[in-house]
């Protein structure tokens, strides 16, 4: 694991027990919802979800689908494992850093992240892997905050920043439809329904 991301890695572990309360609000409220719009789009059999962290994806699986789920934060993944268990959801759990998957090229039918590359030090290093272990004709499924369209707001986002990235490893100020399209899927989409700072990116290899 690269020296930035082991730095952001103990961070996540260090609030992983309290991580779902902390979010709890903007869960309820906000990220619900949208995860249900995320999953919807789903598509064929085997699956890879990156970043699963505490397992907030679990309700919206997919019946019947083979998934695999990775977390770069031990901790995290021992928060998943416990919710796995406990709700019985059918998952493969592993620790992995997305800038540098195990899995063989084309593997997945679908590649699925939500709220994931705010914290990749390197964005451009990921996106590729994802492009990488997707099957080709294949989809890769991005739920991501990202930095405001207003100059006003945008500046205020990238004054917190380093803030938000001490306590937390979160960027909340990155341009990631950008970052996606300059990786070489053949298509990317933007759901018509995204927000402005939060955005359903869809990519097709």
């Amino acid at each position: 694991m690269k020296p930035d991301s082991d730095i952001i890695r103990k961070r996540y572990d260090r609030i992983a027990p309290y991580f779902e309360g902390m979010e709890a609000v903007m869960e309820g409220l906000f990220f619900r919802n949208w995860r249900k719009r995320l999953w919807a789009k789903v598509e064929g059999h085997h699956i890879l979800e990156v970043g699963v962290g505490t397992g907030k994806n679990f309700d919206y699986y997919p019946k019947d689908a083979r998934i695999t789920a990775i977390d770069f934060s031990g901790q995290m993944l021992k928060q998943a494992a416990q919710k796995r268990d406990r709700k019985k959801v059918n998952v493969e759990l592993e620790q992995m850093d997305v800038q540098s998957l195990y899995f063989a090229d084309n593997s997945f039918d679908t590649v699925i992240c939500s709220f994931v590359f705010c914290s990749v030090p390197s964005a451009a290093k990921g996106l590729k892997e994802l492009y990488r272990v997707c099957k080709p004709g294949g989809q890769v499924l991005l739920l991501e905050h990202v930095v405001s369209s207003n100059p006003a707001i945008a500046a205020i986002m990238n004054l917190l920043n380093p803030v938000v990235v001490g306590l937390v490893g979160a960027n909340i100020n990155r341009n990631t439809v950008k970052s996606v399209k300059a990786c070489a899927f053949t298509s990317v989409n933007v759901d018509e329904r995204s927000s402005d700072i939060i955005k359903l990116i869809e990519a097709r290899k």
